[in-house]
């Protein structure tokens, strides 16, 4: 365990950063998704990382062993919906970034209420205007359960600002003026 005060990474950066095909994709990415920096991106691609390796791990085991343990991270990316309910080790080793991207509060915002850019979802999201339930979320990286996408509203503080209604102005004619 380490200090509390210094907790650990949970993103590690790109072996090869200068690659600049691999650099151009990364862009690409970030405004696709709407991401604040790449370090958003490299934390996704770190889980990624550890889900896939927890396939290739169980996939090495012996088949009694696997069969105990394989039930419980399908269970695990079901619950996300990164898979589907009969989908095997083979198809977690096919995840690619994104579907993980897919499964974040940000995207899911922008594809249900019709934001124009995944900025504008970020930003409602991040001043409060997206509930899950009755909980206020306020993290746009938050992965969202299949149960809990059902329940992703807007807050009922959040007004939308429509068109006011035509204000009448009432004009006064003035008597024409006295030709001279």
């Amino acid at each position: 365990m380490g200090d509390p005060k210094y907790p650990s990474r949970v993103w590690r950066k790109p072996k090869r950063p200068l690659n600049y095909d691999f650099m151009m994709e990364d862009l690409n990415t970030l405004g696709t998704y709407g991401l604040k920096n790449k370090r958003e991106l490299w934390k996704a691609r770190t889980e990624l990382s550890r889900v896939r390796h927890q396939a290739r791990s169980l996939l090495a085991l012996r088949q009694e062993v696997r069969e105990q343990k394989e039930p419980v991270l399908m269970k695990s990316l079901v619950r996300i919906g990164l898979v589907k309910e009969d989908a095997t080790l083979d198809d977690v080793l096919n995840l690619e970034i994104n579907n993980l991207l897919d499964r974040r509060l940000q995207t899911i915002v922008q594809r249900k209420f019709t934001f124009k850019t995944p900025y504008q979802a970020r930003q409602a999201i991040v001043h409060g205007h997206i509930t899950i339930g009755d909980r206020v979320i306020t993290v746009p990286s938050y992965t969202v359960n299949i149960k809990e996408e059902s329940g992703i509203e807007l807050s009922p503080r959040f007004k939308i600002q429509s068109s006011a209604p035509p204000v009448e102005v009432e004009v006064k004619e003035e008597a024409p003026a006295a030709e001279s």
